[in-house]
């Protein structure tokens, strides 16, 4: 390969096959990739469920696997489409090429005739998977950040990217296409506009979107534990927040003195109170309960709690930096900001990948899981596991505390991660 280094395993996986001159294996790996087109954006703003081919000059429609895509701009956009896809759509007037990864070491230019199109037809059908598998570390090799806080900040958010199979230190980010994002995002968060994501990446920035009630409980923990010196009986736990949550309805029922004068006392119902004291010890057997079951399966070491659940927002936050790019609701420049943010935000909460891990988990199960121990529990600890064990792993080579590392630890908003 020279001095050349391929992106990801995609493009190393089809440069081998090339160079082996096994075509089979080339098509193979096609099969499984995502193949992305470039469109302008406006044409795909005013067509959002279509695909344009636009040929080149010498007539050849060019496709890029997903570590040779380009920086995103605000002009262009990509769709990915697979093998498949193209074998079903091409049709007797198309252009007599498709050329994949053009000018680089990988590249091919793939004749389009009813044979080659039967072919492609076939590793598609035989493909056992279509884009990068799930529940696997997935990096760019070049065109991301592998060390340093920008890198650091990205593995705040690798439980989603293992999750969902994608690059865990992509910052430029196009997922699996333009509009596949945007409708994505337009589902889950119910994001449709930049004012939208500009809005929902603050609330998870500042850790405002986890229940307060969860990192209330959890903060009379750790004052208790901070005062003791040691482990918490749930008991003594469960006393503390209720006589906390006593003092609090107190002093709301105390009249209070401000510069604008004295502010009349406005007392809580009693069974208001009750209710919420109530509430909060459920809570602190769930999440005592969850506690346990982490230890059990090696989320927590055996004597080992969940400091704060702001992992969960934080972890979110750094995937959002980027699906906002995929979008097109915000820039380069604004996701760094957020991704360094998430990272020291998570740094100043915990003490190591593994306690902010757990944090995220049980975030994530207060808010879904309900104590099933479903697939919300179990996707999220798998992805523990492969983040804490896989030596690939950004947790297993970025310190907890990284040292700055300068400008140079970031891609920067023009670089081109072909």
């Amino acid at each position: 390969m020279g001095t050349w280094i391929a992106p990801s395993v995609i493009e190393r996986e089809l440069y081998e096959a090339k160079n082996a001159g096994d075509w089979a294996a080339y098509f193979d790996v096609l099969a499984r990739a995502q193949l992305y087109l470039v469109q302008p954006r406006v044409q795909s703003d005013a067509h959002p469920g279509s695909v344009f081919f636009h040929p080149t000059p010498d007539r050849m429609i060019v496709v890029r696997t997903a570590g040779m895509l380009p920086a995103p701009t605000p002009e262009t956009v990509f769709e990915s489409r697979s093998l498949g896809w193209f074998s079903t759509v091409w049709a007797a007037g198309d252009p007599a090429f498709l050329a994949v990864n053009p000018g680089s070491p990988a590249e091919a230019y793939l004749t389009t005739t009813p044979a080659d199109l039967a072919r492609w037809r076939a590793h598609a059908d035989a493909a056992p998977c279509y884009g990068l598998p799930g529940g696997k570390v997935h990096a760019l090799f070049t065109g991301g950040p592998l060390h340093g806080d920008i890198a650091h900040g990205l593995a705040v958010g690798a439980h989603l990217a293992v999750t969902n199979g994608e690059f865990w230190n992509a910052l430029a980010y196009h997922g699996s296409g333009y509009q596949h994002e945007r409708r994505r995002v337009a589902k889950s968060w119910g994001i449709t506009d930049r004012a939208d994501w500009l809005a929902t990446l603050e609330e998870l920035l500042n850790t405002t979107v986890v229940s307060p009630v969860w990192e209330f409980a959890l903060r009379v923990r750790r004052v208790l534990a901070s005062d003791f010196a040691g482990p918490v009986d749930v008991e003594h736990w469960r006393h503390a927040a209720e006589a906390s949550m006593r003092r609090n309805a107190e002093r709301a029922a105390e009249p209070q003195l401000t510069p604008d004068g004295v502010t009349v006392a406005r007392p809580r119902p009693a069974a208001e109170v009750e209710g919420e004291i109530a509430g909060v010890k459920r809570l602190i057997g769930r999440i005592a309960r969850y506690e346990q079951r982490f230890r059990a399966d090696g989320l927590l070491p055996e004597d080992g709690w969940v400091r704060s659940v702001e992992a969960w927002d934080l972890g979110r936050a750094s995937q959002m930096a980027r699906w906002g790019i995929g979008c097109r609701y915000g820039t380069l420049h604004e996701a760094e900001k957020a991704v360094l943010r998430a990272g020291e935000s998570a740094r100043g909460t915990y003490r190591s990948w593994e306690e902010f891990s757990a944090g995220y988990v049980l975030g994530r199960c207060l808010h879904f899981d309900e104590e099933e121990f479903g697939t919300w529990y179990t996707g999220a600890l798998a992805a523990h596991v492969t983040l804490t064990t896989d030596p690939a792993s950004p947790w297993r080579n970025i310190p907890w505390k990284c040292p700055s590392s300068g400008p140079a630890s970031g891609t920067g908003s023009g670089t081109d991660l072909g």
